[in-house]
């Protein structure tokens, strides 16, 4: 029996939103039930039920998947079993569908008099439920509307297309009767992760505490109940998901490639993060877990330049500035799954306060991660072309560049740093002289020069740079 309150409440039950659908242990949800979710919208569930299958065919109802299922994703195992035939029902039992599948048909009306108490009941035929359910009662169209009435409308059946919750229903051909274990397990959207970090650093001591969190989002349509639960950090391919393509992207936060074996399980070539204990992932929900929790991990703080191609700057420009730490060695190397990683200082009065944030990638176990917090106004780096002439050619190049460089970088910190300064837009057979400071060649586009400044200084940086292109 459903309360009818006018035309305004008959609007919201037809447009009313799919109700939360709990998966429940044991009778008409699974017995056990494990989630693997991805970085891409998608998670593998792995539904474990004991089943009375009878001897031949019959057909066995699964309630309480996901209501994001990907039904051509469904396989089922099982002792004996094999299937013949699968359907994923998703019509869902709700007040506005139950009016619209009574189009045609009767339904009871129920009044009640505010004042007596007193109920009339009436037979009405559903003309319609549009943006409003139209009756006809005897000889007479009426409106279910609000005008002060009571009013309960009376379904005589829950049509058999109308569901509770999604149910996959499954028609097995078994080999003997009998009770036995099957494992259902299929993909769904719906489910996702993210990683979170956060970096207390301690300039003065050269360390950092880390807290990591794992962030699990539910929109799939159901809950998960105890769900032993791992996250995958890294993408898999997938076909036909809004043209995404996860190979040849770069993402900032990382420098360093890890050589070390951290703790985390390998699948394949992504890294597997099980959660310490079974968590219940309700429908619309966001969950966090802890993932990770380090103390005096070492750090520095880094500042950085980078000079995309040879040239004059008229004005300073501030330095980048960021904390850089290894995710471990040996036995304490760790994995860290991408993510948000935002760092906080202690202030004078010894209150933390927030600095910046930074996308990480992915993290091998041994890699040197660098976090972007901000720009340094306080420390810039001013290039200058000081010449530029031809150079003999090579065996790349018909012809070079002989540049000759210089650098300014201010410091108005009342302590010394190191700036790095970097070069960009070197071509092949690239030779380094006449450097105040020895550089480096990081790659075959990129030198690298590491100038020390005094407190409240400066140092010049001289370098000619012979390169082709």
């Amino acid at each position: 029996m459903i309360r009818a309150l006018g035309p305004f409440a008959v609007a919201m039950l037809l447009a009313a939103p799919v109700m939360a659908q709990q998966v429940e242990e044991g009778p008409g949800g699974p017995d056990r039930v494990s989630l693997t979710v991805y970085n891409q919208n998608i998670a593998l569930v792995e539904d474990v039920r004991n089943l009375n299958v009878p001897a031949g065919r019959s057909r066995q109802e699964f309630p309480g998947v996901s209501a994001s299922i990907r039904p051509e994703t469904v396989g089922l195992s099982g002792r004996g079993l094999s299937v013949v035939e699968q359907n994923f029902d998703y019509d869902l039992l709700t007040p506005g569908k139950l009016m619209e599948s009574a189009v045609g048909g009767d339904i009871g009306i129920v009044r009640t008099n505010p004042g007596s108490g007193a109920q009339t009941t009436e037979r009405a035929r559903v003309l319609a439920a549009n943006q409003g359910v139209v009756l006809q009662i005897g000889n007479r169209i009426e409106v279910l509307r609000d005008d002060g009435v009571p009013t309960r409308v009376i379904f005589d059946r829950v049509p058999a297309n109308l569901r509770p919750r999604p149910t996959l229903s499954v028609t097995l051909d078994a080999e003997g009767a009998g009770r036995r274990e099957t494992t259902l397990s299929y993909l769904t959207t719906g489910l996702a992760w993210k990683a979170d970090y956060v970096a207390r650093f301690d300039e003065k001591a050269g360390k950092l505490d880390l807290t990591g969190w794992i962030t699990i989002t539910n929109n799939s349509g159901a809950t998960f109940s105890n769900a032993q639960t791992r996250v995958v950090a890294g993408d898999v391919n997938l076909v036909n998901q809004g043209g995404y393509n996860p190979r040849g992207v770069v993402r900032p936060g990382q420098r360093g490639n890890g050589t070390q074996t951290g703790g985390q399980g390998a699948l394949a070539d992504v890294y597997v993060y099980p959660l310490p204990e079974a968590v219940t992932v309700a429908n619309n929900q966001t969950k966090q877990v802890g993932l990770i929790d380090a103390a005096g991990v070492p750090a520095t703080k880094r500042y950085l330049n980078v000079i995309n191609g040879f040239q004059t700057f008229e004005e300073p420009v501030a330095a980048e500035v960021g904390v850089i730490f290894s995710n471990g060695s040996g036995n304490a190397a760790r994995a860290l799954p991408a993510g948000v990683m935002r760092v906080y200082v202690k202030d004078e009065a010894g209150e933390p306060r927030f600095i910046g944030e930074d996308q990480v990638d992915h993290a091998p176990a041994g890699s040197e991660i660098v976090i972007t917090t901000g720009e340094a106004f306080d420390v810039t780096v001013q290039p200058r072309l000081v010449s530029s002439t031809a150079a003999p050619k090579s065996s790349y190049y018909r012809w070079r560049t002989r540049y000759a460089m210089e650098y300014t970088v201010r410091n108005a910190r009342p302590q010394p740093v190191t700036v790095e300064v970097r070069q960009r837009g070197l071509g092949r057979d690239t030779e380094l002289s006449e450097q105040s400071i020895a550089g480096d060649l990081r790659d075959a586009n990129t030198v690298v020069w590491r100038v020390p400044v005094p407190a409240n200084g400066e140092t010049k940086l001289t370098a000619t740079i012979t390169t082709g292109g």
